[in-house]
């Protein structure tokens, strides 16, 4: 799995807790340095916003209004479906789910691919390794993802049976984590 390296938030609040008052007096520049770079990786919402292969992502995101919620306190864990994986979705069915009169749908679908809390690439390996090599995530619009592994690489089985390919892990953000992947979860 590829692994995207992102200023992490811990990273600032371990070095702010590393040291007594008088020690944080004189490293307040460099503890202002990390603060101010943790800050700049953004909500869920944001990282997504700042790449351009989460484009669809981003515009389903606002059509459904769900947006200020991506970017609310969490955590969160989002399989973010890239624009190749939601090109796989028939164009005409993707279309439908972007009208008003298919936002609940869409607000289904799109939750399906959010997890309560922060779950990283090893956590989640190792939930599957602990589970006989099957780990069932339950989703924010309460249905469940099947975990396995493939090799070296994480599978999400979905309730219509489909599966998406975990393509990269970790990506960062204030609220949560990102894992990226090739396919659209379907709930149902």
């Amino acid at each position: 799995m590829k692994k995207f390296a992102i200023p992490a938030l811990a990273s600032a609040l371990a070095l702010a807790a590393c040291g007594s008052p008088a020690e944080v007096d004189d490293t307040t520049a460099d503890t202002e340095a990390v603060s101010a770079e943790a800050t700049d990786t953004g909500t869920i919402v944001d990282v997504a916003s700042g790449n351009e292969d989460f484009s669809t992502l981003v515009t389903a995101v606002t059509t459904a209004g769900l947006g200020n919620t991506l970017a609310g306190d969490g955590p969160f864990t989002v399989f973010a479906p890239t624009n190749a994986a939601f090109a796989k979705v028939p164009e005409e069915t993707l279309n439908g789910l972007m009208t008003p009169e298919m936002k609940d749908d869409l607000v289904g679908l799109l939750t399906y691919h959010v997890v309560p809390g922060e779950t990283n690439a090893a956590a989640l390996v190792q939930a599957i390794n602990d589970n006989d090599g099957s780990y069932e995530l339950g989703t924010v619009n309460g249905g469940k993802l099947t975990a396995t592994l493939d090799g070296e690489n994480v599978i999400l089985t979905d309730a219509a049976g489909g599966t998406a390919t975990v393509t990269a892990t970790d990506v960062e953000a204030s609220n949560g984590v990102i894992h990226v992947i090739d396919t659209v979860v379907m709930p149902g």
